[in-house]
C-alpha cells in the first residue's frame, strides 16, 4: 500500500474519529510567583465537537479532510463521507448501489481504519463489496494498535498544541477553533518539503 501511494499509483487515507471537549487537556500552564495558576473548566455534557478525518501523506496529491460537528458519528456518517469526500462518488452514498455505469475513481485507494464500532458496524462494514467496486478498499488495523493509524498524530497535535485558547463557552466557538487548527494542517501539509517532486 505505501509503495503503491508513493509511487503516485493508488492512493492511501488513515481514517478515525476524535472528539474535543470544551476544556481541553492542559498540560503546564504560567503564573506569576506566589499567584495560584487557575485554568477555568467548562461543563462537557452534550457539548463535544466530534471530528471525523482523513489523512493522506504519500503521493503526488497530500491532503487532510474532514467533518466536524456536534452530532454522533455512525456508520451512516461514516459511509456518506468516505463515498462523497474519498470516492468523490456523484450522489455520495445514496449513489453507491447503482453508481454511473463505468464510473470507478481516478485513483483507487485504500483507507487505514480501526475497529470502532461504527467502522465494523454492518451499516458500514456490508458496502464493503460496492467500495471496491469504485476503487476504495478497506484495511483494517490489529486491535488496541492506535500508533499504526497517522492520524492519530494528528489529533494529539491539535488538542495539545494548536489551540491556545483550552476552554470555550460555547459549542460553536469550539468547533470554529478546530476548523481553524486543522486548515492550518492541511496548509502545512500542502507546503511540506517531504511532499515536493522526487528526483531520480
Amino acid at each position: 500500500m505505501q509503495q503503491a501511494a508513493e509511487a503516485g499509483q493508488a492512493g492511501l487515507y488513515f481514517l478515525d474519529e476524535s472528539g474535543f471537549a470544551p476544556t481541553l487537556p492542559t498540560g503546564y500552564t504560567w503564573a506569576r510567583v506566589g499567584v495560584r495558576a487557575v485554568v477555568r473548566r467548562e461543563d462537557k455534557r452534550n457539548r463535544r465537537v466530534n471530528v471525523l478525518g482523513a489523512l493522506a501523506e504519500d503521493g503526488p496529491e497530500p491532503e487532510l479532510m474532514w467533518a466536524s460537528g456536534p452530532g454522533k458519528i455512525d456508520a451512516g456518517v461514516l459511509l456518506e463521507f468516505v463515498c462523497d469526500r474519498i470516492a468523490r462518488l456523484p450522489g455520495g452514498a445514496r449513489a453507491l448501489a447503482t453508481p454511473p455505469v463505468g464510473w470507478h475513481r481516478v485513483r483507487p485507494c485504500t483507507i487505514v481504519l480501526d475497529n470502532a464500532s461504527a467502522h465494523v458496524a454492518h451499516a458500514f462494514k456490508d458496502h464493503r463489496g460496492e467500495l471496491a467496486a469504485i476503487g476504495v478498499e478497506l484495511f483494517y488495523l490489529p486491535a488496541y494498535s492506535p500508533e499504526l493509524n497517522k492520524i492519530e498524530r494528528l489529533w494529539r497535535s491539535v488538542k495539545y498544541q494548536d489551540m491556545p485558547v483550552r476552554a470555550y463557552t460555547t459549542v460553536e466557538g469550539l468547533q470554529v477553533a478546530v476548523d481553524k487548527a486543522l486548515t492550518r494542517h492541511s496548509a502545512e501539509l500542502q507546503r511540506s518539503t517531504p511532499n515536493l517532486p522526487k528526483t531520480a
